[in-house]
């Protein structure tokens, strides 16, 4: 029973490392492809969160804002059939999203720092998945 538990335990911590390494190679990939090409979409607020968390003290505008734009990317993730975002490397980004909001909620008042570094993670896989719904669009306007 305790080997169990045991095996169950080290599985579990090994799949939340290897997920947590696929998200920041998909992320370090995705930013170097946005590197090249700089368009930020203004409807959105990731660009001026992802700013706005390297000055500012107050994280509570900057994740309603996140928080916002999460909601509408992750709505039309799921009604717009056209938008092709949902690829395997896309779905495990969306888990890396939630989990960093999670994981923001927790740690905002004990550890206000780690808090910040979710909430940047969170801005930038955000920043990926517009970044990617802007290339769709731009695709499908020049066919």
């Amino acid at each position: 029973m305790v080997t169990s538990v045991f095996i169950i335990a080290i599985s579990v911590i090994l799949f939340v490392y290897w997920l947590r390494y696929c998200c920041v190679l998909l992320l370090r990939n995705a930013q170097e492809r946005a590197a090249m090409s700089k368009v930020s979409d203004q409807r959105f607020s990731v660009s001026s969160a992802l700013e706005c968390l390297k000055t500012d003290a107050d994280l509570g505008p900057l994740e309603r804002a996140l928080e916002r734009d999460y909601h509408v990317v992750m709505y039309l993730i799921e009604h717009t059939a056209d938008l092709e975002l949902a690829s395997i490397e896309n779905k495990r980004l969306v888990i890396d999203c939630k989990l960093m909001r999670a994981w923001s909620r927790l740690t905002r008042s004990v550890a206000p720092q780690q808090s910040r570094k979710a909430l940047s993670e969170m801005a930038a896989v955000l920043s990926v998945l517009v970044g990617q719904m802007g290339d769709q669009s731009q695709l499908q306007m020049e066919a």
